[in-house]
């Protein structure tokens, strides 16, 4: 890879994410006209194509290199980008990966809430001081709503997607902060510096996500 100090303009990074996403993002950026192919399953992190470098990214981290330009742009879930608190542009919703952030309790639950456990506690601060609920955060990892189940938290705020988990062990949505979705990323600065690539992509990707929207 060139060193991003002397990477010509027309070559672009991409900061794309390990897992479910990886798949969808590639064909989505192909269909945009960028030469990529799905990579092989190997441990190797960076994925080099004519003209453009992808690197392969926990969800997390794809914000990060974006925002502090080691990748010029990205793919990433709008919760993801929403917790990561990062300054970045956000020109298309992808449309794909759909899921919803929500407030959980067990069915009929009555009690104050007054600690919520989450994987999302930026996002979580935010809608509970919009609410006026002095609650206790506590941050969490893995199966969230069984800290609703077990009495550790009286609600949780985690995403949803079909609701199956939530039924299968007595909870329910009390709430939805916001509804997610892949989202297109781009560095502010790589926007002006590789505008000859990244606006045609942009224009090319609104195209391809609204010819994939039922009419």
């Amino acid at each position: 890879m060139t060193p991003a100090a002397v990477r010509t303009p027309d070559h672009l990074t991409l900061a794309l994410p390990k897992g479910r996403i990886l798949e969808e993002a590639i064909g989505l950026l192909s269909r945009a006209g960028l030469p990529l192919t799905l990579p092989e399953k190997s441990r190797a992190l960076r994925h080099e194509f004519p003209g453009v470098t992808v690197l392969e990214l926990r969800n997390q981290d794809v914000p990060v290199y974006v925002d502090l330009g080691v990748a010029d742009a990205g793919i990433v879930g709008k919760d993801v980008l929403v917790e990561s608190g990062r300054t970045v542009y956000e020109p298309i919703d992808l449309r794909f990966a759909p899921c919803r952030l929500s407030l959980i309790r067990e069915v009929g639950a009555t009690g104050p809430v007054n600690r919520v456990g989450t994987k999302y506690p930026r996002a979580a601060q935010a809608y509970l001081n919009a609410q006026g609920l002095p609650a206790e955060i506590v941050k969490l990892n893995g199966n969230i709503e069984l800290a609703a189940l077990t009495g550790l938290a009286d609600a949780v705020i985690d995403l949803v997607q079909t609701g199956s988990t939530l039924r299968a062990n007595n909870l329910e949505e009390l709430d939805v902060l916001f509804y997610s979705s892949a989202r297109l990323i781009v560095n502010r600065a790589a926007l002006k510096l590789r505008r000859d690539r990244l606006r045609p992509l942009i224009a090319r990707l609104r195209d391809v996500v609204a010819e994939g929207q039922p009419g």
